[in-house]
């Protein structure tokens, strides 16, 4: 069934219950802004600005968004793109395009105005959505799209380019549309992160989407009772499909703008949500917050909260240990998935698995995996090769581009660049991507294993391993180290720590600086070698 039966479907079943929760805790309530369409609640415990919309209110919503559409001469199979921080008028955008079997384009928040530029042509869009933290960006592009495509501002004081996003659905039927649209259709274009250059865009079907919610409810057993935490942007796959499990069994979800501990927390307590997707960042943060005593669990009603799952990048073990020291009642999960996979959830750990944290887990419900050489012959358990992943989310191309969508999609296998090793009870550990692995000396370096041995060590905040070039051994190891805030850690006692690796393993340059992570929470290894490897060409320089 296409992803739209779900909507309409809890619609009719959950009309007058709420759907979706928007907080803003940097807006006080005195810096509300009402629209007569959406049911504004006092917080009973804070001052933040909370909006709320039943699920027949977003339905409705979505069939404005459809309808305007269709009356400007969308028709199936257009591309619409959508440029929006975190609110609560995301999804009912994102579900009217698809209403009117348009494909759906999310876009990258912090995409410049070139990249904009680039994935609104890439993707052959013909409209735009955009919000007002954008309006900079779309303007120094606006000339040049403006002739060619709808703009529609998502906010006050609307651009004399741009059509009131508002306005004109505010005109327009709440019916539901007239658009027949099948689980074979095209749904969504999603794009890469773009970290080897300028990403690359991901075609999914309905089935896909469909499937990525099914399959979220069955691996975390969401249920209509549970609540939902959404804080990573709606644009990445892993946001949107996590949240698919509320959507499929027509329970709550609140979106949160912010993420420190406190927020979290006070979100948690006060919406009583009880599944909540970290990045490890956050995580980081929070116990940091835990263990100098600045948050106080006892301080907020956190009993409800069963689920705390984390995915879109490696997660060290000793966070999670960390993790279960002050949370041990706390259900776990680990989500491994690419945008190509249709997101999270073709490997993952698995609620009864906690004794395997360090494992990105098993296949996900519908799907085969194996791990393959560079002659694709499938490995033996504990050695290392990619990982390859096949089921009913894999994308059907990057479009209009076959030699790339060629490059990772063999007879049904999509390619993930990751390497990955299984043991023996075959629980799949992720090793490193493809093209992170240091070369030093003939030895390949796996970085995820040292950034995991690293962050054993109470006093490292957060850790990134990188190669530098090196005349000798051709790349060497450097490690960028975060100390906790509070904390001093010097360059003799890291070392001393890492005398319980290999030698080959130890990191030969020590960097005490922080480590950037990207909106989804990777480590930003592209950045960090620019800025280092730069460093390390500069110091050889001044010694010869």
């Amino acid at each position: 069934m296409p992803i739209t039966d779900f909507l309409e479907r809890n619609a009719k079943l959950y009309g007058d219950e709420v759907a979706l929760v928007e907080i803003n805790p940097e807006i006080r309530e005195e810096q509300r802004v009402t629209w007569k369409e959406y049911e504004l609640i006092q917080p009973t415990s804070t001052a933040f600005y909370r909006r709320q919309i039943t699920w027949s209110v977003f339905d409705e919503k979505a069939n404005r968004v459809a309808n305007m559409l269709i009356d400007r001469g969308i028709r199936p199979g257009q591309k619409c793109a959508v440029l929006l921080m975190n609110c609560l008028e995301w999804l009912p955008i994102y579900f009217g395009i698809l209403k009117a079997g348009a494909i759906a384009v999310p876009l990258n928040f912090r995409f410049t105005a070139e990249e904009i530029d680039y994935c609104l042509a890439a993707s052959d869009s013909d409209v735009l959505f955009y919000g007002p933290e954008f309006i900079g960006r779309i303007e120094d592009i606006a000339n040049k799209i403006k002739s060619s495509m709808l703009l529609y501002f998502v906010g006050d004081q609307c651009p004399s380019y741009a059509e009131d996003y508002f306005r004109q659905t505010g005109n327009c039927s709440s019916n539901p549309p007239k658009v027949l649209v099948e689980s074979s259709d095209d749904g969504a274009i999603y794009f890469s992160s773009g970290t080897t250059g300028f990403p690359k865009a991901i075609l999914l079907k309905h089935s896909s989407l469909s499937h990525s919610a099914r399959m979220e409810a069955i691996h975390h057993k969401i249920t209509k009772d549970d609540v939902f935490l959404c804080i990573p942007p709606l644009y990445h796959t892993g946001a949107k499909m996590h949240w698919f499990g509320s959507l499929y069994t027509g329970s709550r979800a609140v979106l949160l703008k912010g993420n420190s501990p406190e927020s979290i927390f006070a979100a948690v307590s006060n919406e009583g949500c009880t599944n909540v997707w970290l990045l490890v960042p956050w995580a980081q943060d929070i116990l940091a917050a835990l263990d100098s005593g600045r948050l106080k669990i006892e301080d907020y009603k956190l009993s409800q909260w069963r689920l705390m799952h984390i995915g879109a990048q490696p997660v060290p073990p000793s966070l999670i240990h960390h993790w279960l020291q002050y949370f041990p009642h706390h259900q776990y999960d680990t989500n491994y998935g690419l945008s190509e996979s249709t997101g999270p959830g073709c490997v993952h750990l698995g609620l009864e698995n906690t004794h395997k944290v360090g494992a990105i887990g098993v296949p996900g419900y519908g799907w085969e995996t194996k791990i393959v050489d560079e002659e694709g012959n499938l490995v033996k358990d504990g050695e290392v090769g990619e990982l390859c992943v096949k089921g009913p989310g894999v994308m059907v191309e990057y479009y209009k581009n076959p030699e790339a969508t060629a490059e990772v999609l063999k007879n049904g296998w999509l390619h993930t660049g990751d390497m990955a090793m299984t043991d023996e009870d075959g629980f799949i550990f992720l090793v490193d991507r493809k093209k992170d692995v240091i070369i030093t000396g003939g030895e390949n370096l796996y970085p995820v294993q040292i950034e995991s041995f690293l962050m054993r060590n109470n006093k490292i905040h957060d850790a990134a391993v990188i190669g530098l070039p090196d005349p000798r051994l051709g790349e060497i190891a450097a490690a960028i180290i975060q100390v906790k805030e509070g904390m001093e850690l010097t360059e003799e006692e890291v070392t001393r720590f890492c005398l319980d690796l290999p030698r080959y393993k130890r990191p030969r340059k020590l960097i005490f600086a922080p480590v950037i992570r990207n909106a989804t929470g990777k480590i930003d290894k592209p950045k960090l070698r620019a800025i280092y490897q730069g460093e390390r060409l500069v110091e050889k320089q001044n010694r010869s």
